[in-house]
């Protein structure tokens, strides 16, 4: 196997063997703290523009799987893991990490120190790397490229609807995962997926019971040109928020975004239920929070908030049935303690029926 090597902004410099795709890449440097899922979290569309280390030491054990992935398309710029294990051994296993990689076009690094990046990236704050077959000085670093937003790039390029039984559910796209879309299925609702940039005529137009916006990349303050929209939806019918969708939502009426010196990401974070005192265990992946001063107390009630850092994790508005949350309730890979969220906001779309109220 070549020599790999990651270089940090800062001038660290990492070293291990390449595995995926034979290529140079460049983008911020996060890690996940999850013990499984990695297929998951290598074809999550919110780590677009990020590469990504694994904390848990061995990747692979387990294999690729035919149902796991939460995208067509791997949108990550690397991968960084400590021991990759060639031998997986599962019964539903169809392929190996390493060729996953290659085929999605996905560079990585294999035999790294993660425990030492990963205190690094905890000292310095989210740093951006370099990950190549040689080593560059920090003086030769490469400058980043201006690219469209992260979001324009995973977002559906077309609306698509999945039949069902029950209350006809609007997916924002922002670069959704699949498990977002199979647990609405799975509770019954039709589902229309539709691009980001959709505006309100034409969701109004799809008659929808609800609207969901989903999880995605970046840096939400990119999206503000879509704040009035997404505020117009939100006040048509019950309105659910997740990951980024709980940012843009909180944007646009109001409050502030700041970004977090290294994120959660991970399947073990845990949050508290401010009405019931409930410590629940959370899948989360974020770079950005929604910051506690700038949210009008007269509109919103915070819901959740993270018991490590305080951070807000779930808003509720006082008037409008509009509910978000910063984790991620579908939990796939993680804990279902909040599984119940998706089921009450299906609930609410049917007590609501079909009545409406004025869009303000």
């Amino acid at each position: 196997m070549d020599k790999g090597y990651l270089t940090l902004e800062t001038g660290e410099v990492f070293e291990g063997v390449l595995i995926g795709e034979m290529k140079d890449s460049f983008g911020e440097v996060v890690f996940n703290t999850s013990m499984t899922g990695y297929q998951e979290i290598i074809t999550d569309p919110s780590y677009a523009g990020q590469i990504v280390t694994f904390c848990y030491p061995i990747i692979g054990n387990y294999g690729i799987n035919a149902m796991d992935d939460e995208s067509i398309t791997p949108a990550l710029e690397g991968v960084i893991i400590g021991d990759l294990c060639e031998t997986p051994s599962h019964y539903q296993s169809i392929n190996k990490f390493s060729e996953k990689l290659k085929q999605g076009g996905v560079p990585g690094i294999a035999g790294v120190d993660t425990r030492f990046l990963v205190k690094t990236i905890r000292s310095r704050g989210t740093v951006k790397g370099f990950l190549s077959n040689c080593k560059v000085e920090k003086q030769n670093f490469p400058e980043e490229k201006k690219t469209p937003s992260w979001v324009e790039k995973v977002s559906t390029k077309k609306i698509q609807f999945f039949k069902n039984n029950g209350p006809h559910v609007v997916l924002m796209d922002f670069g959704y995962k699949k498990s977002i879309l199979n647990a609405l299925l799975e509770e019954n609702c039709s589902v229309t997926i539709v691009p980001y940039n959709t505006p309100f005529e034409k969701i109004n137009a799809l008659n929808p019971d609800g609207v969901l916006f989903s999880n995605g990349p970046g840096d939400p303050m990119e999206l503000k040109q879509w704040f009035p929209q997404i505020k117009k939806i939100s006040q048509h019918c019950p309105t659910f928020g997740i990951c980024l969708g709980h940012q843009l939502i909180a944007l646009a009426y109001g409050a502030k975004t700041e970004k977090l010196a290294y994120g959660h990401r991970g399947a073990n974070h845990p949050v508290k239920e401010l009405t019931t005192g409930k410590v629940k265990i959370t899948a989360q992946n974020h770079g950005y929070v929604v910051v506690d001063e700038s949210i009008d107390k007269n509109t919103f009630d915070v819901t959740y908030r993270n018991v490590n850092d305080q951070s807000i994790e779930g808003i509720k508005h006082h008037n409008f049935p509009i509910q978000t949350v910063q984790f991620h309730p579908e939990a796939h890979p993680g804990p279902n303690d909040t599984a119940h969220l998706l089921t009450e906001f299906v609930s609410e779309i049917t007590s609501f029926g079909e009545t409406r109220y004025a869009v303000k």
